[in-house]
């Protein structure tokens, strides 16, 4: 397949790791989509529309896979799987990354609970085989480990079950709504808004941003800004602009662009539950609070009340994590050699579109997660550019130090 640089796309995933010129696999939802109705029982709607889609989809299947991250979206999808298909036999899968927080120990309990049969995949150097999940993807993203997870799955399932929107939907991003909603307020312009949520999503970008680039891939926040300016030019409250710039950012252009390539590689039957037209309907015109409580700074509250009736509460993780490497522990004992290896003379740095006098001043500094996510983000598109542009390097080759 021949690629070309497009700078636009480049520079949005350098900065908001998606890239918002691409064709987004779902229907973008629209401000109106977010007017609010009046909802009584929202935990038996949101039960009956997924046990309604298992039996539609997955009835007939006998090799059926999850991922399993001890979250509470993954054992709220793996219980009602098991009740409504009671005799479904179903593997689950977790990671355990070296140097991590370790939650498999969390995600086994859950999946003895609820007879589930578990894998915890080891992974110790994350980018090994980062030149094969790119080619597969096509796109220079460094987070990988949906690559793992399917790769690893598709040796027990024809399905894999995934907890894709539970976030976007019923407020689990608890850790940047109440930064957002304390940083404006009533008088706040759209503009203030759209500088307010990317501040919230520091870890994507870093202060001296435009400075990474080269100059051969020019970079303007005012194109950054014009793409999100529009979730606050509206007149809905506050925090269902956030929703609503959630559910089209990242969701869209991130791991929907991921996620569904690497199951087709792997002959995965994609199965989001949470993505179901019918639920994103329903979630979307939902009153905010039903999905986060400021005061207490807790989300998804539908969800856990749906799930205290399972008896697994106790092992579900409370901190948000999902699969989470620890990017600042890999930079000590992997990234930081892997990337000096291949940026400091790298292709793109050869080709102007990144600012090599960037790389040397900080590659030796003790860097802070976003300069770590940063150099990986970088990582990625420089095997991404050799991969498809110099096409000087092979899709099997191993990262290894």
């Amino acid at each position: 397949m021949s690629l070309e640089v497009n700078p636009s796309s480049i520079a949005s995933i350098l900065t908001l790791r998606y890239d918002f010129t691409a064709s987004a696999p779902l229907p973008k939802l629209k401000w109106n989509d977010f007017s609010q109705n009046k909802i009584i029982n929202p935990e038996k709607t949101t039960q009956e529309i997924i046990s309604n889609y298992y039996i539609d989809n997955l009835e007939k299947k006998s090799r059926i896979g999850i991922s399993l991250s001890s979250g509470v979206d993954s054992t709220l999808l793996l219980a009602l799987l098991k009740q409504t298909i009671p005799d479904l036999d179903v593997d689950s899968f977790s990671i355990r990354f070296s140097d991590s927080l370790d939650e498999t120990k969390n995600a086994k309990n859950i999946a003895e609970s609820l007879n589930s049969t578990h894998h915890i995949i080891e992974i110790e150097n994350y980018f090994e085989e980062l030149p094969q999940a790119i080619s597969i993807t096509k796109l220079p993203f460094w987070d990988i480990h949906w690559y793992y997870l399917a790769k690893y799955a598709s040796s027990y399932s024809d399905a894999i079950i995934s907890g894709d929107g539970g976030d976007e939907l019923f407020g689990g991003y608890t850790f940047r709504y109440g930064s957002f909603l304390d940083s404006i307020n009533s008088k706040s312009s759209k503009r203030e808004k759209t500088i307010a949520y990317l501040n919230c999503h520091n870890r994507d970008w870093i202060p001296e941003q435009s400075q990474l680039f080269g100059e051969n891939l020019p970079f303007d926040w005012e194109k950054i800004y014009s793409v999100i300016d529009e979730y606050f030019d509206n007149s809905l409250n506050p925090l269902d602009q956030v929703f609503l710039a959630d559910f089209n950012g990242k969701l869209l252009y991130n791991w929907l662009q991921l996620n569904p390539k690497i199951n087709s590689h792997f002959n995965l039957q994609s199965v989001s539950p949470f993505l179901q037209p019918e639920l994103i309907n329903f979630t979307s015109h939902m009153p905010n609070e039903m999905k986060y409580d400021h005061p207490k700074k807790l989300g998804k509250s539908i969800l856990r009340n749906m799930l205290k009736k399972f008896n697994v509460e106790k092992f579900v993780m409370q901190k948000k994590q999902g699969f989470s490497v620890d990017t600042k522990s890999h930079w000590k004992n992997y990234g930081k050699k892997l990337c000096k290896n291949f940026l400091i003379d790298g292709e793109i740095i050869k080709d102007k579109l990144i600012n090599k006098n960037w790389i040397l001043e900080n590659i030796e500094k003790d860097l802070d997660v976003r300069y770590v996510n940063k150099f990986y983000g970088l990582l990625a598109l420089e095997i991404w550019y050799r991969l498809f542009i110099i096409k000087n390097l092979s899709s099997s080759e191993k990262l290894i130090i």
